[in-house]
């Protein structure tokens, strides 16, 4: 599931964080209020290394990157690179194929590999048809938020217009002016920023909502992410156990999770881009083997179709859900990947990057998810790494390479929860903003540890798995989007019958599965206990 952001400087869009000298963008403001182009960036020092200070916190909260850049590429600017949980890519517009790359990379990973185990509590027919619907509604509801944001990032470059033309002829604006508190919101809009718009441009009974809403999303992304990041505790030491086990090295999964600590730690305070898009890299690769070889097990000794379950128990339906939702959640993800392409407008359209892309996903979990309970049935694992043979040197490779791929993924995935919380943390106490450095260290080790003591609770993964998606991202993917669509078509006059009927039937199917979801995952962690 995934959430990308970027670097830039702290006074840029969150999620686009870059090093910039204060005199520097003093000079830029400078000279774009005297009605001149503002120069580049890096002009004022003559191209040479820049450094991310620290800037004390201010009040929209964004996060502050600090590290040191050395060129260790000629020409490469490593403070323009763009940090997301894909991967760390040069800051550059995308085109068609590498947006479609990154939209492949974001969403595949833990979630696919449980889906075998969501098909068991589904059942191979059942499974299969609720796949294809949750996958075609969650792809909806990321073009109804492409949509909303379009439409308030027009709005708002309205009314700043009419404010200026206000300002500088000395007569009202010819729009009112939006009531306050309103959050404070960025250029391009992310996922929080476009359902603030739409709560603060919307209806006067919903517009004090704006903020609570916007903190409501960010809070749900931080949850999600730091459930990613126990999810990944859990994995990693559940594959390594297996393969240490092989050889005769049996220690309980409690304390394979422990041993992880140190190298996960040493990932997570990693600040140099560079360092980070190896780690990247080779997750990649890691997990692109990883899917083949699985199937190459899977359509390995196929048992009559007839064994397995065509429908699932009703009782089990929620946890299959709550898979998968958790495996298709990559809202936050959308509004990122179009805002770096070349031509944004290739992003949404029929034939884009989203429709084809998410085409090719859902048929692939469907694909994996089906095979896999196919082959293994009742004893299909939380992940289908689990249920390869023990004995056999390319299993045991497929074992290691995900499991180390997933390791090196952790930090990026664990930078977005620290995006959102280190900020909150760090306006509340004066020894973070004397140590900003220092205490964000601190800040993230501490962070790691409670994903750990979270993971060592529920070691349970298919349970968990269930738990995250129920809870949070049914959230994301299913309740926001047609809240704000409905918001936004209220203030618009636009609102039909067919809408109206279409987004309320998301929002019930939306909060059943979450209520049962969560339930029968809870339920299931408990009897472990």
């Amino acid at each position: 599931m995934p959430v990308a952001i970027s670097v830039e400087d702290c006074y840029a869009p969150p999620g686009v964080y870059r090093a910039v000298e204060p005199d520097q963008l003093a000079h830029r403001d400078a000279e774009a209020a005297n009605g001149g182009e503002k120069p580049p960036l890096d002009s004022a020092n003559g191209g040479g290394p820049l450094e991310l200070q620290h800037v004390p916190a201010a009040g929209d909260m964004r996060y502050h990157t600090r590290h040191h850049h050395h060129r260790e590429r000629p020409g490469h600017d490593y403070a323009e690179d763009v940090i997301t949980p894909q991967g760390v890519q040069p800051h550059h517009k995308t085109s068609y194929a590498e947006t479609m790359m990154h939209l492949f990379k974001g969403n595949i990973g833990t979630g696919c590999y449980a889906m075998g185990d969501a098909f068991k509590n589904g059942g191979l027919l059942l499974a299969t048809v609720l796949t294809l619907f949750i996958g075609f509604v969650c792809v909806h509801c990321q073009h109804v938020l492409l949509n909303c944001a379009a439409l308030m990032q027009a709005r708002k470059l309205e009314q700043e217009a009419a404010e200026r033309a206000s300002a500088t002829n000395g007569k009202p604006a010819g729009q009112k002016k939006l009531p306050d508190p309103v959050p404070p919101v960025t250029e391009p809009l992310d996922f929080a920023d476009t359902v603030a718009l739409c709560f603060a441009y919307g209806p006067p009974s919903v517009r004090p909502w704006a903020p609570t809403m916007k903190r409501a999303v960010n809070i749900f992304i931080c949850v999600t992410q730091l459930g990613f990041c126990c999810i990944y505790f859990v994995f990693i030491s559940s594959n390594f156990k297996q393969i240490a086990d092989r050889y005769g090295l049996v220690l309980d999964v409690h304390l394979h999770m422990a041993l992880l600590v140190v190298p996960i730690v040493l990932t997570s305070i990693i600040t140099k881009l560079k360092f980070l898009s190896y780690c990247s890299l080779a997750a990649n690769v890691f997990m692109t083997l990883g899917i083949g070889i699985t199937f190459y097990y899977a359509f390995q000794e196929l048992p009559p179709i007839g064994e397995r379950h065509l429908v699932g128990r009703l009782e089990q339906l929620p946890l299959f859900y709550g898979t998968a939702i958790f495996a298709f959640e990559g809202i936050a993800l959308v509004l990122p990947l179009q805002n770096e392409m070349k031509h944004p407008a290739d992003f949404g359209k029929p034939f884009g990057v989203l429709n084809i892309g998410s085409t090719f996903i859902i048929l692939l979990f469907t694909a994996f998810g089906f095979t896999g309970y196919w082959r293994w049935g009742e004893s299909v694992q939380g992940s289908l790494t689990l249920n390869l043979p023990d004995n056999e040197i390319l299993a045991e490779s497929v074992k290691l390479m995900i499991a180390t791929g997933v390791l090196l993924g952790y930090a990026l995935q664990f930078f977005v929860a620290i995006m959102i919380m280190w900020p909150m943390v760090e306006s509340r106490l004066p020894l973070a903003r004397r140590h900003p450095v220092r205490c964000e260290m601190v800040f993230r080790i501490i962070m790691v540890l409670v994903t750990f003591l979270i993971a060592e609770c529920v070691p349970n993964l298919g349970a968990f798995i269930s738990l995250i998606g129920a809870f949070c991202s049914s959230s994301l993917a299913l309740m926001f989007p047609p809240l704000i669509e409905l918001i936004v078509a209220w203030t618009n006059g636009t609102l039909g019958v067919w809408l109206v009927a279409k987004n309320v039937v998301i929002l019930l199917l939306a909060f059943l599965g979450f209520a049962t979801g969560t339930y029968e995952s809870v339920s299931a962690l408990a009897k472990d206990f």
